[in-house]
């Protein structure tokens, strides 16, 4: 993988150091020692730069950004990939049901980087799993890929701020209120590896927003928004106000309409980490969950 920056310093950069400059442009530390190991990683007025070097007006500073290393336990497998948005710097994955992130025991070759993989193979690119946001297996919908280790520097500080914005549909058992936000601790059941619950003593802060936009056939389609992001939030806190997913085998394990948790994320609204853009992407409802309501 090889990604060039190209940029021609501005006049309030004058005397500046080459260092504080990429900085400004949230190059890490890690980044930036990679690149001064990078023969011609930093070139200055086409010659190999220090970090030290002075700027001055109109100079030209390229950076090669260039990555050999991959993944080297992913195994490449063809799997089915929809793509929702891809450039030099970020991909964006509708991820199915029945899908890991990562691979696991007993999951060595089925998951979405195993997916990846292979799409990157086929085209003849290294690439190095780095997803930003995280589903559940069954859960569906919108997933971040740093293509490199400077824009996944950029997205995971940006997550970390809570500066990527997701918005997640589920339909719900019962007649949802109109719209609240649910505030309660949750923390991970005694003698459970992955079972969570609303613990008021031992829990952590968790606040889901949600907004009922449909009822129909006993069921609600409710639109959430997360302040925090705790391990199965949506679907602790739905069940802890009596309206729980359909088909949660964890919280609810009624496969009467749906065979997994009737949960997608929807929309992610973040400014791009490399342009700034403001970037809203959008996958619609998936077709199991759909037939619920319609």
């Amino acid at each position: 993988m090889k990604r060039i920056f190209n940029y021609t310093i501005p006049t309030e950069y004058d005397g500046r150091t080459l260092l504080s400059f990429l900085k400004e442009k949230h190059f890490s530390a890690p980044v930036i020692t990679h690149l001064k190991r990078t023969e011609n990683g930093i070139l200055l007025n086409g010659v190999w730069g220090r970090v030290r070097d002075i700027l001055h007006t109109n100079d030209i500073l390229t950076i090669n950004l260039i990555e050999s290393e991959v993944s080297e336990n992913i195994v490449p497998t063809n799997l089915p990939l929809d793509i929702v948005y891809e450039d030099e710097d970020i991909l964006i994955i509708n991820k199915r049901s029945n899908t890991p992130i990562h691979p696991s025991q007993g999951n060595y070759d089925n998951t979405l980087a195993n997916a990846v993989a292979y799409y990157f193979r086929e085209k003849g690119e290294a690439f190095t799993y780095r997803c930003i946001n995280r589903l559940d297996r069954d859960t569906t919908g919108l997933l971040i890929l740093a293509k490199h280790m400077h824009s996944a520097s950029i997205l995971s500080n940006m997550v970390q701020k809570r500066e990527i914005h997701r918005e997640y549909l589920a339909i719900a058992t019962g007649k949802v209120p109109q719209e609240g936000t649910i505030v309660a601790p949750i923390a991970r059941v005694d003698g459970s590896t992955i079972e969570r619950c609303v613990n008021e003593e031992n829990g952590e802060y968790a606040c889901t927003h949600y907004k009922t936009l449909m009822n129909k056939n006993g069921y609600s389609l409710v639109s959430l928004k997360l302040e925090t992001g705790r391990t199965h939030q949506i679907r602790v806190h739905m069940k802890h106000i009596e309206h729980p997913l359909p088909g949660d085998f964890l919280y609810n394990p009624d496969y009467t309409v749906i065979n997994r948790q009737a949960l997608h994320s929807h929309k992610l609204s973040f400014k791009h980490p490399i342009t700034g853009e403001m970037m809203e992407i959008i996958a619609e409802l998936p077709d199991d969950m759909k037939k619920i309501i319609e």
